[in-house]
This record gives structure tokens, sequence and C-alpha cells, in this order.
């Protein structure tokens, strides 16, 4: 970096995240070819139809920003508010919540791209979305007038326009729903069903199971061309593992 050059300027979401050793993680690991949890990289499962190189592309952004199912999107901190308050106020949360389990996961097709989502609406979900979006904006700073910009390029409806305004992002509260995400956007009919059989056989043995909802995580991109991985993980109803490279537990 030069001199002149302006900081980084790191962006911090709460996620859900299976645990590394759960069946779920290890598949998607295989998947997208990254762990969020130690930022390594392993060989992805070859896909019938497709290069190394252009599966290698459809999966890059899920694989920038680590397997997960947002809770509270990405931000940037408030002036005010350091990592370490973050981390501490998210370990005090979570101590306060319940585990619980959502209903098993169906392979679908969300605005052209593949994902994970819940076969049934989970109520205990819901809520602790809703609750990690309110609880914790006081950390986040307010959106940049690109960053708004952008969002609403999309195309938004007035109900997401004011969450937007209100929260930072055009699809929290009721306009949220939950997912896990595989690909980026696939146009391609041919390519889409290659992709939908691959993914149908690769998580064949994890979908039929409930999910577990152990954990919120905190993930941390700390550079605009760095990737996302955990930086804390707590355990619903207390105690907590963490893992940082600049915040320890006391």
């Amino acid at each position: 970096m030069s001199e002149h050059a302006a900081p980084a300027t790191p962006r911090y979401a709460l996620y859900y995240a299976p645990r590394p050793e759960e069946g779920l993680a290890t598949t998607a690991g295989q998947w997208l070819g990254r762990s969020p949890e130690t930022g390594s990289v392993r060989a992805r499962h070859a896909v019938p139809g497709l290069s190394p190189e252009r599966l290698a592309e459809i999966t890059a952004e899920p694989r920038f920003y680590g397997f997960h199912g947002t809770l509270k999107p990405p931000m940037a901190l408030a002036d005010d508010a350091s990592e370490r308050d973050l981390v501490e106020a998210v370990g005090r949360f979570a101590a306060g919540q319940t585990a619980f389990a959502a209903s098993s996961l169906n392979l679908v097709v969300l605005s052209g791209f593949f994902a994970l989502v819940p076969q049934a609406r989970c109520a205990e979900l819901q809520d602790l979305a809703d609750r990690c979006v309110v609880e914790f904006d006081e950390f986040r700073r307010p959106a940049e007038e690109h960053e708004l910009a952008r969002r609403r390029a999309a195309g938004l409806t007035p109900r997401q326009e004011t969450l937007l305004t209100r929260w930072g992002y055009p699809y929290v509260l009721d306009e949220w729903r939950f997912h896990l995400t595989l690909t980026g956007r696939i146009s391609d009919d041919g390519e889409r069903a290659a992709v939908m059989a691959a993914l149908q056989r690769h998580f064949a043995a994890v979908v039929e199971r409930p999910l577990p909802v152990n954990d919120l995580c905190i993930f941390r991109r700390p550079a605009m061309d760095r990737p996302f991985t955990v930086l804390a993980r707590f355990r619903l109803g207390g105690g907590r593992r963490v893992r940082t490279e600049t915040w320890s537990a006391p």
C-alpha cells in the first residue's frame, strides 16, 4: 500500500454457518472449494459438462462470502464502535438465545442462482434474524450513497426502499428469506440443468436432515479484495468458540 492509499475498511456480518465438523459444512466446502472457518482452499468436485474453470467462475461469489445464511448483512462499523465491542455484544446476545432446528433443506433457484432453503418456515430462525438486524444496528455505519444506488439499480418495491433507507439493506425483516447460496446467477438453460443435477447428487446426503442452528457467527472481510472468514463463533445458549486475528477472549 502506498503512503497515500486509503486504509482498508473491514466489513462484518452476522451469519448462520454450520460447524466445520458437520456434514453440511464439509459438503459445501467440497462444492465451493473453500472453508470460511479457516480460509483454506480445497479441491472442488468435478461437474460433468462444466470445465473446472467454469465451475470456479459460477461459484466465485459464494466462495468469496463463505458458505452461510445471512442474519444481518455485511456492514462497516460505526465510528464509535470497535471490533471488540461487536464481538463482546454478539457473545452476550448469543448466550441469551436457545439452539433450535429448522426443517430439512430444498435445492431451489432464486433470481437465477442456486441455494438451499428450509422446506418449511421456521419462526425461531425468522426471530433470530429480525433481532440481529435490529439489535446490532447501532454498530452499523450508515450506507454510503453509492451503496444505496447499487441496491436501487436492481429495482426495489416501496417496502424494500423503506427497509434500505432504514436498515441499509432491502431484504431484511418481512422481506428476508433464509438461504444458503451455492452459485452465482446462471442464465443458460443447459448449464443450469447440469448444475442442478450435480448439486442434487452432491448434497443428497445432507439435505434430508433437519438443519441444526447451534451457533451465531461473525464473519469478517478485512479488505475489498479479501474473502469473508469466521471471526467469532458463539454457541446459542452460552459458551463460545472464537477465532480471530486481532481479538481474543479474556
